[in-house]
C-alpha cells in the first residue's frame, strides 16, 4: 500500500529526482486561470503551500544569477498569455500520471522496458511516484508538453516522443498538476 503524502513521505518522494536535472515545486492556486500560477512557480515567485521540499537544480547556480528565469525561454505572466500556453501542453489521463512522474527521473527520451535493470528498479521508482501523485486529488487535471499514441500512454513504452520545449536546453519534458488548491510543476531538462 502507498504511503500517503506527508512532508516525511514527500521528501523521500523526490529522490526520484536527485539524479537527475529535474525542477518540482508546487504552489498554491491563486487564479482561475491556472497558467498565471505556473508562470509564479516557474519564476519562483511562490512557495509551497505545505511549506513542503521543491526542487531547483539550479538554485545557486551561475545560470540562475545571469539570468533569473533560467531555465525557461519565457513564463506565462498575463491573462493574454493562456492561450498561447495553453496549445503548447495536452491533458494526460491520471492512469497515465505515474509513469510520466517515473519518466521524469531518468532521460525522457529512453524507452525504459529496454534499460538494463529497469524491472529491478521499477517497483521503487512506482512507490515514489504514488506518493507524488497522493498529494493530488482525484479531479486534479494533469498536462504535459509530451506527445504520445493512444488514449492512455504508457510512457515506459514510448521510444520516441515529440515535445513543445519550454527551455533552451534540446529537450525539456514537464507535467503541470492543477486542482482547486494547488498547481504543481515537474520538468525535466537535458541537453544530448
Amino acid at each position: 500500500m502507498t504511503a500517503v503524502a506527508d512532508a516525511d513521505t514527500w521528501s523521500d518522494a523526490l529522490r526520484l529526482y536527485r539524479w537527475v536535472c529535474t525542477f518540482v515545486a508546487v504552489a498554491p492556486r491563486e487564479h482561475d486561470t491556472w497558467w498565471l500560477d505556473v508562470g509564479a512557480i516557474m519564476r519562483l515567485e511562490t512557495r509551497d503551500p505545505r511549506g513542503w521540499e521543491s526542487v531547483d537544480p539550479y538554485e545557486g547556480e551561475e545560470e540562475r544569477r545571469e539570468d533569473p528565469l533560467f531555465p525557461w525561454l519565457e513564463t506565462p505572466s498575463a491573462r493574454a498569455d493562456a492561450d498561447r500556453y495553453r496549445r503548447r501542453v495536452e491533458s494526460l489521463p491520471r492512469p497515465s500520471v505515474r509513469s510520466l512522474l517515473v519518466l521524469l527521473g531518468t532521460a525522457p527520451r529512453t524507452d525504459l522496458s529496454l534499460t538494463p535493470g529497469w524491472e529491478e528498479r521499477r517497483p521503487e521508482a512506482e512507490r515514489r511516484a504514488d506518493v507524488l501523485l497522493s498529494r493530488f486529488p482525484h479531479g486534479t487535471a494533469f498536462h504535459t508538453n509530451l506527445g504520445w499514441k493512444g488514449d492512455r500512454p504508457d510512457f515506459y513504452r514510448q521510444p520516441s516522443r515529440s515535445h513543445t520545449p519550454f527551455s533552451g536546453y534540446d529537450w525539456d519534458a514537464g507535467l503541470i498538476a492543477v486542482n482547486e488548491d494547488e498547481v504543481a510543476v515537474f520538468w525535466n531538462f537535458q541537453n544530448t
